[in-house]
């Protein structure tokens, strides 16, 4: 296991992390032998890819990962050459890799995401374990993705007390049943979307006041002090204990969804942890989303981008 620095501003914990691969074929045909152009590879997985955000805006952040195999090795090679610092844990098996296909002809984009392997409890352990000896105290930690096999369902709700035991501010996107437990335990900033939110209140939302309403119960019962609702190209919703704003996206012309929520998330603690107010970061955060789908493949938001779309994102207070 690397160790990284101590108490940077943001800790991105992602326990199923990936390679992205991102490739264009002209038509999707079954049989044929599609020969692919343009492809990249982009290190990948929900807490990674907003430890690459917060990084690009400027902030100070270190990921802790598993990683394993020579695609392991190719992550941490990855995020060195983006000047994101990591704390991996070496595991046995294999990282895995996700790819998207645009099909130019159509400008249709298919994702395939594989399943991780299996992670045993002393890997996923170790996971948690890194975080907790670091000495002093990161301002954000952010649990993001999936959970591979092996990990518990409970896992991000250790995370949660870990980071409160570090007196860190908790940040978590993620879904199903390990985004049910964490928020039993409470966090600081929960980044659902609609199927998500729905899910939690167990109930269908119909429109604006739904959303407030279901947002306001996770505030009430003190799952989150910070709920940000992203709506997809209807733009986000903002709800604490005290404040309620609705963001439109900027009017841009999409290439690829891939990224957008967590270019969203990243820039959105990138504005918590250098001292916006949290409309300020959330109005980032709508930015860099916006930013994000004007970008093909699985790259994500660009500063300067974020930096344009910012004064354009419309703000309505409810």
């Amino acid at each position: 296991m690397d160790d990284g620095p101590t108490s940077p501003q943001v800790v991105t914990l992602t326990v199923n992390p990936a390679i992205d691969i991102a490739a264009s074929v002209d038509r999707v045909v079954p049989l044929h032998k599609l020969r692919c152009t343009s492809v990249r590879r982009d290190p990948g997985g929900g807490g990674i890819n907003v430890a690459r955000v917060v990084r690009r805006l400027g902030a100070d952040v270190l990921a802790i990962y598993p990683a394993g195999g020579s695609l392991g090795q190719l992550l941490r090679r990855l995020l060195d050459g983006e000047d994101v610092r990591s704390a991996v844990v070496d595991v046995s098996h294999e990282t895995r890799e996700d790819f998207t296909v645009t099909e130019a002809h159509f400008g249709q984009h298919y994702r395939f995401a594989l399943p991780g392997a299996p992670l045993t409890e002393n890997e996923w352990g170790a996971c948690l374990d890194t975080l907790s000896a670091m000495t002093g105290a990161p301002g954000f930690v952010v649990g993001s993705g999936s959970l591979p096999p092996g990990v518990p369902e409970d896992f991000y709700a250790r995370l949660a007390d870990v980071a409160a035991s570090k007196t860190a501010r908790m940040v978590l996107d993620t879904g199903g049943r390990p985004l049910a437990a964490a928020l039993q335990h409470g966090v600081y900033l929960v980044k659902p979307n609609m199927r998500e939110l729905q899910e939690l209140v167990q109930r269908e939302l119909c429109n604006a006041a739904d959303w407030l309403k279901a947002a306001r119960s996770l505030i009430e019962r003190g799952s989150a002090e910070v709920v940000a609702l992203t709506l997809g190209h209807q733009g986000a919703l903002l709800v604490t204990a005290d404040t309620a704003v609705r963001a439109r996206a900027p009017d841009v012309r999409p290439v690829s969804a891939v990224g957008a929520g967590d270019s969203f998330l990243g820039a959105m603690v990138w504005g918590l942890a250098s001292g916006a107010d949290v409309v300020q970061a959330f109005r980032y955060g709508v930015a860099a989303g916006s930013a994000a789908v004007l970008n093909s493949g699985t790259e994500l938001s660009r500063p300067e981008d974020v930096g344009r779309l910012y004064d354009e994102v419309q703000m309505e207070a409810l």
